[in-house]
């Protein structure tokens, strides 16, 4: 068979489908895709895709040696999003030491482009103290961001991308603010950032940090990735961020769009409110081994108002990103 073979990991989550099928959808028969399933996983929208299915769990450095055997090009979009204290071990082994697995597993290829799914998460954080306004590339990764059990997972499966590339691997990292939007494909993989945009939507989630972050579209996530592979240059990164926002002004956006139940009106989570819900989250998910979008360091997170410069990803990889209206209607309205 011709066309460049391509190995997708986490090609059942919501980066990596998206990724994939526009993948499909703009390459066709100039690629041969290879995608990663763990066991249990649901897999069922791959049925109808022209994709080769590999059982491999980022945990297992064999199997993953195995999946990433004749790739030229690896999209690493495989990863574990939780903010709960007892999920850090899972954290580390997902984050981490996959990205470790897949970053040896591709020296020993000796695949041509290894493009890495980080996150915003990895980036220093602007800081009113420190002066810095707005985060870039360059930025460093704070002290506060180091108690922050994700923003340190993917702090330091960066840290091995770079390892990576010191041994002569070309890598590129891709950094996507909170990734929102749905496809219109059935049966696509959702998140829970969509999820919490419906229930703002619906009235049933007043409470509202004081901070600030960057969003963006999923599709233009998979556009990016595409365009890290054939225009990123070795050993960057790239934020990946549509519009800053506070999480004041998202609520008022939502708050305008036909039919919200949500009135635009608010309470702040800080103080002992804040350490009340945080406490709730950890709680929550610690009883039923399941993350949770709030927690005590979510919230401390989202405490900060953090904003992100796309300029780097409009000027070298040719980014146009949709307009964010667009994007939360179908995240909310769909």
């Amino acid at each position: 068979m011709s066309g460049i073979p391509i190995l997708i990991t986490g090609a059942t989550g919501y980066i990596g489908a998206r990724l994939l099928v526009d993948m499909i959808a703009r390459h066709g028969d100039s690629v041969r895709c290879r995608v990663t399933v763990r066991e249990g996983s649901d897999a069922s929208f791959l049925r109808n895709l022209p994709v080769e299915i590999v059982r491999a769990d980022m945990h297992d450095p064999v199997a993953v040696n195995e999946a990433v055997k004749g790739a030229e090009v690896v999209f690493h979009c495989a990863g574990l999003i939780a903010y709960t204290r007892n999920f850090r071990n899972r954290l580390y082994d997902t984050n981490v030491l996959g990205t470790r697995h897949i970053v040896d597993a591709c020296l020993e290829a000796g695949v041509k482009r290894l493009v890495a799914t980080s996150s915003i998460a990895a980036v220093g954080s602007s800081d009113a103290k420190s002066g810095i306004r707005e985060s870039n590339e360059q930025t460093t990764f704070t002290e506060w961001q180091r108690h922050n059990v994700y923003m340190e997972s993917k702090h330091l499966a960066e840290l091995e991308c770079r390892r990576g590339v010191a041994e002569g691997l070309d890598v590129v990292m891709v950094n996507p603010g909170v990734v929102i939007g749905k496809s219109s494909e059935q049966g696509m993989p959702g998140s829970s950032s969509n999820e919490v945009l419906r229930m703002i939507y619906e009235g049933r989630l007043p409470l509202c940090p004081d901070g600030a972050t960057g969003f963006v579209d999923v599709r233009d996530v998979a556009d990016a990735h595409i365009a890290a592979w054939q225009k990123g240059k070795a050993g960057e990164r790239y934020i990946i961020v549509s519009e800053n926002l506070s999480f004041r002004e998202l609520f008022e956006r939502i708050a305008a769009l036909p039919g919200s139940r949500s009135s635009g009106k608010v309470f702040r989570v800080d103080g002992v409110a804040g350490m009340l819900a945080g406490v709730g989250g950890e709680l929550f998910s610690l009883l039923t081994k399941r993350p949770s979008f709030i927690s005590i360091e979510s919230l401390r997170q989202a405490a900060h108002s953090s904003r992100y410069s796309n300029q780097r990803s409009v000027h070298e990889l040719g980014m146009s990103y949709r307009p964010f209206e667009e994007t939360l209607r179908s995240a909310i309205m769909q």
